[in-house]
């Protein structure tokens, strides 16, 4: 964008990009979803930038700031909930001491999520203050303008947003149905939600995604369901037996307008989400070389147990689970209450007790266990679940009212309720934190002293031998994840790119994989040159792979995609006559000097150039 003589020429050249993959166009900003940079270079020339910093470092200012608006959303988020700053202070503490759980930045920082999550973070900020009960006109309608600017723009910057939406939608729904009076403001927030998907829809390039995704039919089945409601004559029996089956009614209606969108929109994305989740859960049994390396990938398997100690020992986890079961078991009883015909105050005071009875929390308890029932299953998913565990439970041992509720259920009367109530809020966090800052101060402070260096000389002297030997017009064949580096770091042409969102490049990548497997060197001359490569790239760490997981290394799972090895009883066995080509490329004997000439090599790296005529020798 910086290199284009104009904003709409450089928009152009990535949305008709040639000289990325082989033989394929692609749309770039719709593809690896590129908002975020196209705005961050108008950013760069705009503030005068280019006299100022390097991109590189201007680029880097921008995630982390966000990151810095990420934890004060959180902060404000947690005050709104306690009515306390130092509910704020305690969730950014625990954030940060628990950050290799809360967020990647440290490690990937051009992620789509480091730049999403703060927005949605500011959603939920804006959220939490607009189902507060009694907000003047003024608040509301500023919490409703920002939860619309930062629904559209998280929408925009992570193509698995709306599937985030999706669960806080269901945690609506379900909010709608304890807490009545909130139904229409829980409302306003689903014409947000169409609003932003077909704004989304129109501005990321006609994206199909949109139109077929949950949320947009979960959305519609609502409204269609709250329409029926209000068109039925109050105490009829219709009017009742909707009310009754509306769970069933939305459940259904989500369903069929799902099935109904995809017989319409032509659409082909994120099918490989819906095949990996049926193998991920039993559902299904897969041979495919994607699915069962996806399957293996660690962001992809339930959480360690390192992950929970982790946890305990910032005593997150021990005061997360005291949190959500008083707020859980105060929201049903609550609910139960209504469902019985007693009254419930729509005003929740500090003297009743009732922490359960605010509709903000019911949200936030609801949400937070269908993120928490998700990352239990999926170790990736943490990191949209832990922050709000920090907030969660720094609420909670900063609000009165849930040690109120407490001592409630304990029928306390040695001490008065509300005064003790009111000290525990302030001595619990105060404690919590000193031991904290005891425990977690020195070792943060060491880690800041400390002066990190990027140490892989292998990886440089490749990209040095790429950028000083290979001509400009090359295309290298290897790895997706070594391809995508050579691509950022010199700018060749590849093969093949490590996105998962396209089934051409899924294929691909299958199918350049095949360096590692039992195959002859005519097959993989035959792969290459179908994709105009001139150079293949083999690493010595995936040929010798030894210490993954058993059966998740990719020799293997091709092995087992190619039929060379029984992985189950019943299975044919497709001898290979072949050795592997990764080790029989290294020996430098017919036929493989026929097709493949080494060029360069080092300790992890071994380069050969792609014959284009075949010289058969004895």
């Amino acid at each position: 964008m910086l290199k284009a003589p104009s904003f709409e020429r450089g928009v152009y050249e990535l949305t008709h990009n040639n000289r990325t993959v082989s033989l394929k166009t692609i749309n770039a900003v719709q593809q690896m979803s590129l908002y975020p940079e196209l705005i961050a270079s108008v950013l760069y020339q705009a503030t005068g930038g280019i006299e100022i910093i390097e991109p590189v470092y201007f680029y880097i200012g921008i995630v982390f700031g966000l990151q810095g608006i990420y934890v004060t959303a959180l902060f404000v988020t947690s005050w709104l909930m306690s009515g306390t700053w130092l509910a704020g202070m305690l969730t950014v503490a625990w954030f940060v001491i628990n950050r290799v759980d809360t967020t990647r930045i440290e490690y990937s920082i051009p992620l789509r999520e480091n730049w999403a999550l703060p927005y949605f973070a500011c959603q939920v900020a804006a959220l939490t203050g607009y189902l507060k009960s009694n907000l003047n006109t003024y608040t509301e309608r500023f919490c409703y303008l920002l939860m619309s600017a930062s629904t559209y723009t998280f929408m925009m910057m992570w193509e698995y947003s709306h599937y985030l939406l999706f669960l806080q939608a269901i945690s609506l729904f379900l909010l709608d149905s304890f807490s009545l009076e909130q139904s229409d403001k829980v409302h306003e927030v689903y014409k947000i939600y169409v609003f932003s998907l077909f704004l989304g829809y129109l501005l990321q390039f006609e994206n199909p995604a949109l139109l077929v995704s949950p949320l947009l039919s979960l959305v519609a089945a609502l409204m269609l369901a709250k329409y029926l409601q209000l068109n039925v004559k109050k105490g009829t029996f219709v009017a009742k037996m909707i009310k009754v089956i509306n769970f069933y009614l939305v459940c259904t209606l989500t369903v069929t307008f799902n099935i109904v969108m995809k017989m319409f929109v032509p659409h082909k994305e994120n099918g490989h989400m819906l095949k990996f989740l049926e193998v991920k859960f039993g559902l299904n049994m897969t041979k495919n070389f994607t699915m069962n390396w996806l399957l293996c990938q660690e962001s992809l398997q339930a959480p360690s147990q390192d992950f929970f100690l982790r946890l305990t020992q910032s005593s997150l986890l021990p005061f997360y689970i005291l949190v959500l079961i008083v707020c859980f078991l105060s929201m049903m009883q609550v609910n139960f209450r209504r469902i019985n015909g007693k009254s419930v105050k729509e005003t929740v005071t500090l003297e009743d007790g009732q922490i359960g009875g605010r509709p903000e929390i019911i949200y936030h308890v609801i949400h937070t266990i269908l993120l928490g029932s998700l990352a239990m299953v999926i170790e990736g998913l943490k990191y949209l679940w832990t922050p709000y565990v920090c907030m969660l439970a720094a609420f909670g041992v900063c609000s009165p009212e849930l040690w109120m509720t407490l001592f409630k259920w304990l029928r306390l009367r040695t001490v008065h309720p509300i005064l003790l109530a009111l000290i525990l809020s302030m001595a619990v966090p105060t404690i919590i934190g000193f031991s904290l800052w005891k425990e977690f101060f020195p070792k943060l402070m060491t880690e800041l002293s400390e002066l990190q260096e990027f140490y892989d000389p292998d990886t440089v002297e490749l990209m040095t031998w790429i950028k000083r030997q290979a001509p400009v017009a090359a295309v290298f064949a290897g790895s997706p994840q070594l391809m995508g580096a050579i691509k950022l770091c010199t700018g060749w042409m590849v093969t093949s790119l490590p996105l998962y969102n396209d089934d051409d490049l899924l294929k691909r990548n299958e199918n350049i994989y095949q360096i590692y497997s039992k195959r002859s060197a005519e097959d993989i001359y035959k792969i290459l040159t179908s994709y105009k490569a001139n150079y293949l790239i083999v690493e010595d760490a995936i040929c010798n792979e030894v210490g993954t997981m058993r059966g998740c290394r990719v020799k293997d799972l091709l092995d087992i995609a190619n039929g060379h090895v029984v992985c189950e009883e019943g299975d044919k066995l497709t001898y290979s006559k072949y050795g592997r080509f990764c080790h029989e490329v290294k020996i430098n004997y017919s036929p493989y000097v026929n097709y493949f000439t080494r060029v360069y090599w080092n300790r992890s790296y071994f380069v050969y150039k792609i014959n284009t005529v075949i010289s058969f020798q004895s």
